[in-house]
């Protein structure tokens, strides 16, 4: 027994003491990293390990960069540390990105650790620079990040943002950060990447925002608009500004918008805001709807959520999004522009039905067959 002792104190066999040690090293070399990060400092970065990375992440405007090690798995010389990296983005991130990576480690034969290597956990999405260096853009109310893609390209987005920023303030107010973020990966695949989904989820989407719903402005978690540059690419200019200005609704409207909120007003209301500039007829904005309920198909109820998966039958998945836009149409001819951005708050303040009968004086039935008859009157 007491060799037994003895050994564990002098080589931590049981785990403890030099397990604790190996930690708090790796976790003073991942904070040396950080800080080499944040400082532009190539040689700083290069005494904690691998140079790989740094020239990926030069250009992102930083706030913050931070690694908090959550668990170190060791063989001998040779380590793995799984690790929670915290950014933000300057002038944009009210409050950090957080991302799982794991990052490959030795020990030379001084004891001490570097960094071989730096990557998305597992059942981690990826971060942009996984895929090469960002090219960082800067418009008068965007931020435009993109790897793989020309600076003039960038600029292109650029000035769709900042046309889209004022679209949504006038519709919207401004009750918002009145700024976005934009991604721009290299193709449709990369897309998925930083979305850890299969590429097949997002073919022929044009683009994405990602961002937790309904938790208030004060520590708002950041938001990102995700471009699929292959399916957005075909669209034309005035489709490219739509979908833009749609996904800064998004931004805009997120904290107001909970898992109580419908996706036929979430995305009929952004819809909504996208085309309200854009000088597309009813017919023009929403020809699948169109086409059906001139057949003689007229839905009987508002889209479901269900209606809304990106896996859906792409007829069936633009007719949600156009019923969504119409029932925000009748909202804004009935009730007033006004009253259309008092019914989206108040149905993430208190629900569906209740906003109904308190902003609209009416039902859930009631609102639907106005809706029905809304569709046949443009298209019937």
């Amino acid at each position: 027994m007491a060799l037994c002792l003895l050994l564990v104190s002098l080589v931590g066999c049981g785990g403890g003491p030099a397990t604790d040690t190996a930690r708090a090293e790796v976790q003073r070399l991942l904070d040396r990293r950080a800080a080499a990060v944040l400082d532009h400092d190539e040689s700083g970065y290069r005494r904690t390990g691998t140079a790989t990375g740094f020239a990926q992440v030069r250009a992102l405007p930083l706030a913050d960069w931070s690694y908090r090690l959550t668990d170190l798995h060791r063989t001998g010389d040779e380590a793995t540390a799984d690790a929670e990296l915290r950014y933000r983005i300057a002038g944009f991130d009210k409050a950090p990105v957080t991302a799982g990576r794991t990052l490959g480690l030795t020990r030379d034969a001084d004891g001490d650790w570097s960094v071989t290597s730096d990557r998305p956990a597992r059942n981690s999405a990826e971060q942009l620079w996984d895929r090469g260096a960002v090219t960082a853009v800067r418009g008068e109310h965007s931020l435009v990040l993109g790897v793989g893609q020309s600076r003039k390209t960038l600029g292109l987005y650029a000035d769709l943002g900042d046309r889209a920023v004022p679209a949504v303030s006038r519709a919207w107010g401004t009750d918002w950060s009145g700024h976005v973020v934009v991604l721009v990966p290299q193709s449709l695949e990369a897309m998925a990447g930083l979305l850890g989904a299969p590429a097949t989820s997002y073919r022929g989407i044009a683009a994405v925002t990602t961002g937790e719903t309904g938790t208030g402005t004060a520590r708002a978690p950041a938001d990102r608009i995700i471009v699929n540059p292959e399916a957005y690419g075909v669209l034309g200019s005035v489709g490219k500004q739509v979908v833009l200005t749609h996904e800064t609704t998004h931004v805009a409207t997120r904290t107001h918008t909970n898992s109580g909120t419908p996706l036929w007003l979430s995305e009929g209301y952004a819809d909504w805001v996208g085309y309200r500039d854009s000088g597309r007829t009813p017919a023009e904005a929403a020809p699948e709807l169109a086409r059906s309920v001139a057949a003689g198909d007229v839905p009987t109820a508002l889209p479901a959520n269900t209606d809304f998966g990106f896996t859906a039958d792409s007829n069936a998945l633009a007719q949600a999004y156009e019923g969504g836009w119409m029932a925000c149409r009748l909202i804004e001819d009935r009730w007033g522009e006004r009253r259309l951005g008092e019914f989206y708050r108040a149905v993430g303040a208190n629900g569906l039905e209740a906003a109904l009968t308190e902003v609209l004086g009416t039902s859930v039935e009631e609102f639907t067959g106005w809706w029905r008859e809304y569709l046949l009157a443009e298209f019937g």
